[in-house]
């Protein structure tokens, strides 16, 4: 409940900074407080588009393809044995095809999830430690917090797009805002606005993914085996980054999909939490410590 609690709080907050960049871009444009409003209905129209088709702007956002038990019959095999043990119904499977080993769980339920994964993470991995990815995933799904996670990076998304717009707005912008403290109020929320919807992800995130680890273990009997997985993905997003992913999307991946290509800005506002952590919870639940 507290949890629950915590996620309407911080997606209320996402909201605010959404409304705040609108109120000021509308006074900056002439338009006095229609800019509040049209705020208000961005937001309220994102958190309602972003709820009912969730599933689908995130695979398409990240240029995932559905595929069909005919073209990928193991993975849809593995999905299928960790759905009816999990209890959970079988969600889309989708592929992206990237080098960068990695996977994300999207939705609003199980009714309506779908699980990605690249091909990089299938070429990575054996079958064990891939089925202790897909536990993971199915673990986002299980504790009902795909929902959050969409809502999230489809707000935070449009906050980076409207910061973007308020910085135009600061230079060209005409009308009754252009006054020192409307200048002054609109420079700090063109800053704090994408930093704070970063921090605000990953508060979301990284208490999700322990949640999520210690799920998916149960599911998949094995938590060893996504401990060996998490390791290789890490070296492996090292390797081969991702450059066309969102930074806002980064939080619904098993990990952080930049690798080294981060800079120390985004690396302070990780969406994720240390790799090595994650393995020491995994390998304490499997009774035995491993080094790292």
């Amino acid at each position: 409940m507290l949890e629950n609690i915590k996620t309407v709080l911080l997606l209320s907050v996402l909201s605010v900074i959404l409304i705040m960049i609108f109120g000021f871009l509308g006074r900056s444009f002439g338009l006095g407080s229609l800019g509040l409003l049209i705020g208000l209905i961005v937001s309220l129209a994102m958190t309602f588009v972003s709820y009912f088709k969730s599933d689908e702007i995130a695979l398409r956002s990240n240029h995932a393809q559905v595929v069909s038990e005919q073209e990928a019959p193991n993975l849809h095999r593995i999905i299928r044995e960790l759905t009816a043990s999990a209890g959970l119904k079988m969600p889309k499977v989708a592929v992206i095809r990237s080098k960068d080993p990695n996977a994300f769980a999207t939705g609003r339920n199980q009714d309506h999830a779908a699980v990605a994964v690249t091909t990089g993470l299938l070429e990575l991995l054996t079958e064990d430690e891939l089925r202790g990815v897909l536990s993971h995933e199915l673990g986002h799904i299980k504790n009902k917090d795909i929902l959050i996670s969409s809502v999230a990076a489809c707000i935070g998304s449009i906050i980076t797009y409207a910061a973007s717009m308020a910085r135009f707005a600061a230079i060209f912008g005409g009308g009754d805002g252009r006054d020192g403290y409307d200048v002054i109020g609109g420079l700090i929320i063109m800053i704090l606005g994408p930093i704070s919807a970063v921090i605000i992800q990953m508060a979301i995130s990284r208490t999700r993914e322990y949640k999520a680890d210690a799920t998916g273990a149960e599911i998949c009997g094995n938590p060893l085996a996504l401990a060996s997985a998490l390791r290789k993905i890490e070296f492996g997003v090292q390797q081969h980054p991702m450059t066309d992913a969102k930074a806002t999307d980064a939080h619904m991946f098993i990990m952080n999909p930049f690798g080294n290509a981060i800079n120390s800005m985004q690396k302070l506002f990780s969406t994720h939490p240390p790799t090595a952590e994650r393995i020491a919870r995994l390998e304490e639940m499997a009774g035995r410590k491993l080094e790292y």
